[in-house]
């Protein structure tokens, strides 16, 4: 099979843990017979010193022509005085919306060999968990109404919460479907009793609920959700909520597990084209140290072959792989702590792994 694939590698530590999963990608063409084309296009801080904006045309075009979509990461301190339509994170936003994906995948995995490199006590983590976090990804506060205006204090600024039924439920079937296919047990977070938008949130998957009477379906308050994710994050097994709080408590998932730099997700929507990427930021502090995590971008890169191209198999062999290399011990930076062992470079953890598939 041939599949094309646009490399949106963008700024900081992008370029160089986009090119680990370009070549493990490569290896896994070579190892099953597949053949991975790929174009890359600027996206972000690169985008706009090189071309003036944060989402040229010619980026949009070329990922709506390809099959799939690599992201690496946008934004740095170099661009943090811009406007807020200037800076390179609006480009995320753009992508996501002109692609139609509204839903995010986010994995959190409490891997066995990292257990000592989370920051929960051990009796918390000594089970490990597995918990997939389903984001609305094109709603709520984010795409609401902004701006200033003369307020009760004088000027004030505003960013508007707004969710429709049809979007609501287009996540909930999303949300039950996935259920269905791992313990058939979601549980819902939302603000119902402060925001209007929660309320209507909570009625669409109570109504969506009775299609799928094996799914257990349990309602649960984001600032409760925030604290047993650090209490008992064994009881999470795909968890639904609105873009704000999904954003938020995944990256809260993400540092239970041990380091940021582990962590995957899959942005989807109607077709099977997804965009993929780490779930951490550009990291300019180490941008061009070859210090950086690669997993979560290889990682990524195996959730387009399991969701984009159904290639389970390869998908599986990325993460079986990603295992092995750290059930021997092998680390980067970021999963050294004070453990006394020497940290991989971004490079030689990208070997260790193609020498494992």
């Amino acid at each position: 099979m041939e599949y094309n694939i646009a490399l949106l590698k963008g700024d900081g530590i992008g370029p160089e843990i986009v090119d680990s999963a370009v070549k493990v990608l490569e290896k896994i063409g070579e190892k099953f017979g597949h053949k991975f084309n790929f174009t890359p296009y600027l996206i972000g801080g690169c985008a706009i010193d090189e071309v003036g904006e944060p989402l040229p045309k010619e980026t949009v075009d070329g990922c709506l022509a390809s099959d799939s979509v690599l992201l690496g990461a946008v934004g740095g301190y170099k661009w943090d005085n811009l406007s807020g339509d200037k800076r390179p994170e609006k480009a995320l936003l753009g992508i996501r919306s002109a692609l139609g994906l509204f839903t995010n995948l986010r994995p959190a995995k409490l891997y066995p060999a990292l257990k000592e490199a989370s920051p929960l006590r051990q009796d918390i983590v000594s089970k490990g968990f597995d918990l997939l976090i389903v984001r609305e990804l094109t709603g709520g506060i984010y795409f609401g109404e902004r701006g200033y205006r003369d307020g009760k204090y004088g000027n004030e600024a505003y960013d508007t919460e707004a969710y429709s039924e049809m979007e609501i439920k287009r996540i909930a079937k999303v949300a039950f479907e996935t259920a269905m296919k791992r313990n058939k047990n979601l549980i819902s977070i939302d603000k119902a009793n402060v925001l209007e938008t929660s309320r209507l949130w909570r009625k669409i998957m109570h109504e969506t609920a009775k299609d799928y009477p094996e799914v257990t379906l349990t309602d649960m308050l984001v600032d409760n959700g925030a604290m047993q994710l650090v209490k008992n994050p064994q009881q999470f097994d795909v968890v639904v909520t609105s873009n704000m709080f999904g954003d938020i408590l995944s990256d809260e998932a993400s540092q239970i597990t041990g380091s940021i730099g582990m962590l995957p997700s899959a942005s989807l929507g109607e077709t099977k084209r997804g965009m993929y990427e780490p779930i951490h930021g550009s990291a300019p502090d180490i941008a061009g140290q070859n210090k950086a995590n690669p997993i979560a971008t290889i990682l990524s890169a195996g959730m387009m072959l399991r969701y984009s191209f159904d290639l389970q198999t390869e998908a599986d062999a990325i993460e079986k792989a990603v295992d092995s290399v750290l059930e021997k011990g092998y680390r980067t930076a970021d999963l050294v702590g004070d453990s006394g062992i020497t940290p991989l470079s971004c490079t030689e953890m990208t070997d260790k792994i193609l020498e494992e598939i």
